[in-house]
């Protein structure tokens, strides 16, 4: 009888440190924002979709705004259900309803992730730039405040007088790592090989950078600033956790899309979403990662 107990005793055990285990693998409850762009919105938020949930550990909704100009009093978003909100908009101003919901998700240790042209959007709302930390176009200049790059092993802000935000021609280029200590920085390459893709320069903005973790040379020689430019960083930003990555301009097709099907984009992005969300990085650093001299490709969005 003693014997039976006992068995009992470790099978129920063993149960509960299944249901355990699968309780802390549960998908992280993500908001992706799309629906208006200067960029293919119709196949970075597909993609963005499949790289995220591929990996197994985001389950994603969209929440798609009216088209550029239209009525956008309905598009009232409920920020609490989530985890992480995913930006991949730039258009129309958002309802005050919704800017004061998105407000308070974040200013209460909400998740976010700032993705490329996100950080074009809203000129004119301070509090949204703040957690872009860095902007650019949309008529912005030195009133948004200084230009932020990198030099001498730390970043430099410079209040002169200019447009916000550049690039020129797309390329390949190669990411400068500036934290190693960072959770999404542990195991990562000092340089990677990043596929063609737009490379932002002379951003402006508060400059609230928390973390800078990865910056890349914009090469005079490609029509750049001739600067070290900071491209994916964390925001200081009361208790949010934000992670701001400027990589990863999209295709003509999901098929056709070398900035998002880069390795070193979707583990970057990976790794910075889960930190957001939750304050760690699971994830290992996976095989393919890029070289410096070696492009890595991942056509079909996931390992």
């Amino acid at each position: 009888m003693r014997h039976v107990f006992c068995r009992k005793i470790v099978f129920l055990l063993a149960a509960l440190l299944v249901v355990c285990g699968m309780s802390a693998r549960k998908p992280i409850k993500t908001l992706l924002i799309t629906g208006q762009n200067n960029h293919n919105w119709q196949v970075s938020h597909v993609v963005l979709k499949q790289i995220l949930e591929n990996s197994g550990r985001f389950s994603v909704d969209f929440a798609v705004s009216p088209e550029a100009g239209k009525d956008m009093s309905g598009f009232v978003l409920d920020f609490s259900p989530y985890e992480l909100v995913v930006l991949d908009y730039n258009g129309d101003a958002w309802p005050e309803e919704t800017n004061r919901r998105f407000l308070e998700y974040v200013q209460g240790g909400g998740g976010v992730v700032i993705y490329h042209a996100a950080d074009n959007a809203f000129v004119n709302w301070p509090e949204y730039n703040k957690i872009c930390a860095l902007g650019g176009w949309e008529n912005r200049d030195e009133k948004a405040g200084p230009y932020v790059y990198w030099s001498d092993g730390k970043l430099i802000k410079d209040s002169s007088a200019g447009v916000g935000g550049s690039h020129g021609k797309q390329h390949e280029y190669v990411l400068n790592a500036r934290n190693h200590e960072h959770p999404i920085m542990k195991g990562l390459p000092n340089k990677w090989k990043h596929a063609q893709d737009e490379l932002y320069d002379r951003m402006r903005g508060p400059g609230n950078i928390k973390d800078c973790l990865y910056t890349a040379y914009s090469d005079k020689e490609t029509g750049g600033s001739g600067r070290e430019e900071p491209l994916i960083f964390t925001v200081d930003y009361g208790n949010a956790r934000i992670f701001h990555t400027m990589l990863g301009h999209a295709g003509e097709t999901v098929e056709n899309c070398p900035a998002m099907q880069c390795a070193g984009f979707q583990i970057t992005l990976l790794r910075g979403a889960e930190w957001a969300a939750t304050g760690k990085v699971t994830q290992k650093v996976p095989t393919d990662f890029p070289t410096e001299k070696q492009v890595s490709n991942r056509s079909n969005y996931k390992r």
